[in-house]
Order: C-alpha cells, then sequence, then structure tokens
C-alpha cells in the first residue's frame, strides 16, 4: 500500500465560477486559477500523483501550457487516474477537506463524491469529503480564498493485490 498526501489553495475572486469537486456551487466569487481552480480536486489529484511517486499536477498540467486554459479538472484527474491503472494501481480511498468560511457545502458533498467516484471507476464508499471553517481565522476565514487537503491509499494490482486482501 502506498500513501499520498495532497493540499491545493486558491486566492477568491469576482468573476469566476466557484467549481468545487466538479460541483460549481452559487457564490458571489470563485477560485482564481489557470484551470478551473477546483482546490478540491487539485489536493486529490496531488495526493494520488505523490502516492504513485509521479511527481505534481504541476509537472503533468504545467499553469504555462494553453491546453489547460479554463479546464475542468475532472478531465485532469481522469488523466491522473489512467496513468494511475498504466501504472498497475488501483485507489483504496481518498479522505479530503476543504476549509472555506463560506459557502456552506454540506449540500454539494455528496454530488462531489459521485463525481470523483465516476472519474477514479472507484465506489463512492471510497471517497469522503468533508468541509470545515477556520472560525474566521487565516486566509480561508477572511475569505480571501479556499484550501483543501487530501490523503489517499493506493494498492498495487502488479502484487496481486485487492480490496479483499487488504481485510484478511
Amino acid at each position: 500500500m502506498r500513501v499520498g498526501l495532497g493540499y491545493d489553495v486558491h486566492k477568491l475572486t469576482e468573476g469566476r465560477p466557484l467549481v468545487l469537486g466538479g460541483v460549481t456551487i452559487a457564490h458571489d466569487r470563485g477560485l482564481l486559477g489557470h484551470s478551473d481552480a477546483d482546490v478540491l480536486i487539485h489536493a486529490i489529484m496531488d495526493a494520488l500523483l505523490g502516492a504513485a511517486a509521479l511527481q505534481d499536477i504541476g509537472a503533468h498540467f504545467p499553469d504555462t501550457d494553453p491546453q489547460y486554459r479554463g479546464i475542468s479538472s475532472l478531465k485532469l484527474l481522469a488523466h491522473v487516474a489512467e496513468l494511475l491503472r498504466d501504472r498497475g494501481y488501483a485507489v483504496e480511498n481518498i479522505d479530503a477537506v476543504v476549509i472555506a468560511q463560506k459557502p456552506k457545502l454540506r449540500p454539494y458533498i455528496e454530488e462531489m463524491e459521485q463525481n470523483i467516484a465516476r472519474v477514479l471507476q472507484i465506489d463512492s464508499d471510497q471517497i469522503n469529503v468533508k468541509a470545515t471553517t477556520e472560525e474566521g481565522l487565516g486566509f480561508t476565514g477572511s475569505e480571501d480564498g479556499i484550501a483543501s487537503q487530501a490523503i489517499c491509499a493506493l494498492v498495487s494490482q502488479k502484487d496481486g493485490m485487492n480490496h479483499d486482501s487488504l481485510s484478511e
């Protein structure tokens, strides 16, 4: 089993949609970035890439490359999933948290988990997304930005491991 950790942060700005977990959320501002700036998906991708020792999202999707301007992070996640499959890895689980003072994210979490599961071709019960505030502290508390952290576990298909073998 391999474990990876991911972190991402983007500044909130006017004139952009707020996209988290592939869900467009009604809010007065969105996240600034080269792609759709989906901090949740970015943190998850970095965790997955890290667990597989495949560098980070900047190495695969540089913000200097025009082909990624405005792209859905779900498309980037699909590419990461393909890289993992090509190297014989399967996602065992993902645990992620979005850190934002506003908006309240509880109503959107199930859809986020379903989007991530669909793209990674895993069951939604292998993904846990949470949301929290920082009680008005720091850049997320002052609503200047949104951050996300994720951790994941990968299993190697090359070693004949699967979900059943982990519980034995």
